[in-house]
């Protein structure tokens, strides 16, 4: 466990003052509790306050802390190693987790704004889609609010992208960054599947699970289970 005072200086040190400064307290509680998170933090420190520090306001900063939440959780598990932004900022997924040594995969984790609806989980999914490289299992992790995770309606999301893929509305999908149906088929096959996470939820209801059976490169059930039970503690 880290000193209080220097996890403190720390988590200011990467929270500035605007509204990234807002988690400093919290923060702080997290580097002094666990060391394998302290030192997640001391690697990434320029990243970290990168980010942080260019919150514009409460809700970029509970993105980051989204980020941050995870990293802590999964780093609990001494079986994980995690990489933070492997890819390059912006170029690829947030994270990639090495479980047991064996095959990396790729963690993107984002924060839905508003209330978990069809569309509004819909658009978060296909926002992700360009995110996601070939040839690596990916699975993407959404973060709500006041929800039991089971309550969110993936299946539901995927099933409307579908159609809309299916009756080629390109317009749709071309006015949300992905070129036609077509590319969103190549995008959405590189998905392995969806966590949703609800760190206010009870039990098993903070974490749920849903699996893309069109996936090219499935993430592989150990790693998913242990990942839940890090979301789950």
């Amino acid at each position: 466990m880290a000193k209080a005072g220097s996890a403190e200086r720390l988590a200011h040190d990467v929270a500035g003052s605007g509204p990234g400064g807002l988690l400093a307290t919290e923060l702080a509680v997290w580097l002094a509790d666990s060391a394998r998170f302290r030192a997640f933090v001391e690697d990434h420190r320029s990243k970290i306050r990168k980010k942080l520090r260019g919150a514009v306001d409460q809700a970029s900063m509970r993105d980051v802390r989204a980020e941050l939440a995870m990293a802590r959780l999964v780093l609990t598990d001494r079986r994980f190693e995690l990489a933070f932004e492997a890819y390059g900022r912006g170029g690829g997924p947030d994270f990639t987790l090495t479980y047991r040594k064996r095959r990396p995969f790729n963690v993107e984790v984002t924060r839905l704004r508003r209330a978990p609806d069809t569309a509004a989980v819909a658009g978060v999914v296909l926002g992700k889609l360009r995110q996601l490289p070939p040839s690596v299992p990916n699975l993407l992790v959404i973060a709500v609010q006041d929800v039991a995770a089971d309550d969110v309606g993936v299946g539901d999301a995927v099933r409307a992208l579908r159609t809309r893929a299916d009756t080629k509305d390109d317009a749709y999908f071309a006015f949300r960054g992905i070129d036609g149906a077509r590319a969103f088929y190549e995008r959405f096959l590189r998905l392995g599947g969806v966590i949703v996470w609800c760190e206010t939820a009870m039990g098993d209801a903070r974490a749920a699970w849903w699996a893309n059976g069109s996936t090219r490169i499935a993430v592989p059930e150990a790693e998913t289970r242990a990942l839940l039970a890090r979301l789950r503690p």
